[in-house]
Parts: C-alpha cells; sequence; structure tokens
C-alpha cells in the first residue's frame, strides 16, 4: 500500500495581496498605532504582520514601555509609536510593502523611502526604490538621488546617477540640487572625464556651490571648497580667462594660489609638469584651445 502523499499547492496570490492591502491603515482589527509625521497622523497596523516582516518592527514591538510597574509583563505595548521625523505618507508606502510586497511611489517620497527602507534594512523595497528611482530620475532630482545612493552605499545607483549628470551636466549644474550636494559628493562628480561641460562653467559653478556652503554651513568659502576645487582642471584655461579667474579668486580665495600658479607653469612650459595628470585631460565638453595639444601628448 503507497505511503500518503504531500505537496504544496499555491492559490491565486494575488486575491491575497489584494485581501490584505485592506487591512493597510485599517483600525478594524488593528492593535498597534503609530502617531507619524508634525502633523500627527494616527497609522493602524497589526503587530503579527509587523514584527514577520521587518527585524526592526520586531524589536519596536517587544519593548516594554519606559516605567512600566511590570517589566517581566508579555503584554506587548499598543502604542501609540511617535515617530516625529518622517512624512506620513512615507510610513505608509512602508507599511503598505509590508502587507503586500509591493508600493506605491511617486517622484516626491522615493527618496524617502529609500532612506526608511535602509533604517528599517527592508533589502526588498530598498531594490523595488532604487530601480523607481533610476527609471524617473530628471535633471532636477538626480544630485539628490546621488547625493542618496552614496549616503546609502547603492553602487548601482552612484553609476546611474553619474552617467546621467555625464549626459546633460549643463543643466545639471544650474539646479538647486547641485548646489546642496556635500563636498565628498561633488568632488567624486568632478573627477568624472565625460562631464558634458566647459571647465570655465564648471569653474563658476563650484564657485556658486561653495558660496551657498558657506553660508548654510557658517564655514570660509576656501574651507568648504577645499576637496571638491582640487578636481577643477584649471591648466585646460587659456591664459586670458585665467587672468579673469584670478581677479574673480582676490573676493572669495576659492582657489587656492598655488593651485592657479601651475595652471601658470602649465602655459609658460608648454606641458602639465608639476600637475597632475588629470588635471591636465580635457573633459567630453572641454571647448578645445590651442594650447590643449601641450598639455599631453596622447590628447587630442
Amino acid at each position: 500500500m503507497a505511503g500518503p502523499c504531500s505537496a504544496r499547492l499555491q492559490g491565486d496570490a494575488s486575491a491575497f495581496t489584494s485581501a490584505l492591502r485592506t487591512l493597510v491603515n485599517n483600525p478594524q482589527f488593528s492593535d498597534v498605532t503609530f502617531v507619524v509625521g508634525p502633523e500627527q497622523q494616527k497609522v493602524f497596523a497589526h503587530r503579527c504582520v509587523l514584527a514577520c516582516r521587518c527585524q526592526a518592527f520586531r524589536g519596536m514591538l517587544a519593548q516594554v514601555p519606559v516605567g512600566s510597574q511590570d517589566s517581566s509583563s508579555s503584554v506587548p505595548p499598543q502604542g501609540p509609536f511617535i515617530l516625529g521625523n518622517v512624512q506620513p505618507e512615507v510610513f505608509l508606502a512602508v507599511i503598505e510593502f509590508l502587507y503586500t510586497n509591493s508600493v506605491t511611489l511617486n517622484s516626491h517620497i522615493a527618496l524617502e523611502v529609500l532612506t526608511s527602507s535602509v533604517e528599517y534594512g527592508l533589502q526588498d523595497l530598498c531594490k523595488l526604490c532604487v530601480k523607481f528611482i533610476k527609471d524617473t530620475l530628471s535633471v532636477e532630482q538626480v544630485c539628490e538621488a546621488l547625493q542618496a545612493a552614496v549616503a546609502y552605499g547603492q553602487t548601482d545607483l552612484q553609476q546611474h546617477c553619474l552617467a546621467f549628470i555625464e549626459g546633460c551636466t549643463a543643466a545639471v549644474v544650474r539646479t538647486q540640487g547641485f548646489r546642496e550636494l556635500s563636498d565628498v559628493v561633488l568632488a567624486r562628480v568632478l573627477r568624472s572625464d565625460r562631464l558634458a561641460v566647459d571647465e570655465l562653467d564648471l569653474v563658476q559653478a563650484v564657485r556658486e556651490w561653495a558660496h551657498v556652503s558657506s553660508a548654510v554651513l557658517e564655514r570660509p568659502v576656501p574651507e568648504v571648497a577645499a576637496l571638491p576645487v582640487r578636481e577643477l582642471r584649471l591648466p585646460l584655461l587659456a591664459p586670458s580667462e585665467l587672468v579673469t579667474l584670478e581677479s574673480h579668486n582676490q573676493r572669495d580665495l576659492l582657489i587656492p594660489v598655488e593651485s592657479i600658479a601651475a595652471a601658470w607653469r602649465a602655459h609658460a612650459l608648454r606641458k602639465g609638469s608639476g600637475v597632475p595628470s588629470r588635471l591636465c585631460r580635457p573633459r567630453r565638453g572641454t571647448r578645445p584651445r590651442d594650447h590643449h595639444r601641450h598639455l599631453e601628448p596622447h590628447t587630442k
């Protein structure tokens, strides 16, 4: 006589997801409450769903409230849990993902949802956010996306953002997002050979960025700009442009005197002597100047 057989049969996954979606922020049968954002919006959830889907929530929901008379109580806290630093729409997107394994995103919240996905350790949600950001990237948002990608170690998104910036650099450097880049991320952008903008325009863009950063950080312009200024390719500028640059530099001391002197020396010696080779290499958008042929024999 044959032994018993067993099998796991899959029902309609979409129907299951649709049913769970009705529980998102539904006070019926909910057993935990969050108060979210400056508006103090209430969000209702179900402890078992959050705990089984997210280790961070499992730890949060298992904590005994501070000041509890019975520290050994097995009854978990009901809340409300105060989450003042996250927008309700962002938190609801996270909750939607935990219940349905899908998420509704738009360009206004995608980066914040990415931030939350990293904070809560939700790798699959992080991947969905990165895909959406890559698919909807714009000139206005690319610098903010790059900053987030660097902050959260999203290498693929970093590369995608940099390639986007390389394709429309002249437009990107005029955005507010460009002026809000950190010095580290700006320096990383300026290392690229494929930026589609002339070096003189880059110098001006970095000067504007430095003045904004100086005001925000309340630090001198030369101090906030020290790192990105090292990536400016001053030997690519013509003598007349260097003269103008020196005049502007007297007002804010953006560029160290020795960097300008090295550019003049490259002109005098008709080669990039004493200057790092990368600083003598024209970028994709560099306007040709007569002296470029003397800087590096292999450049065209």
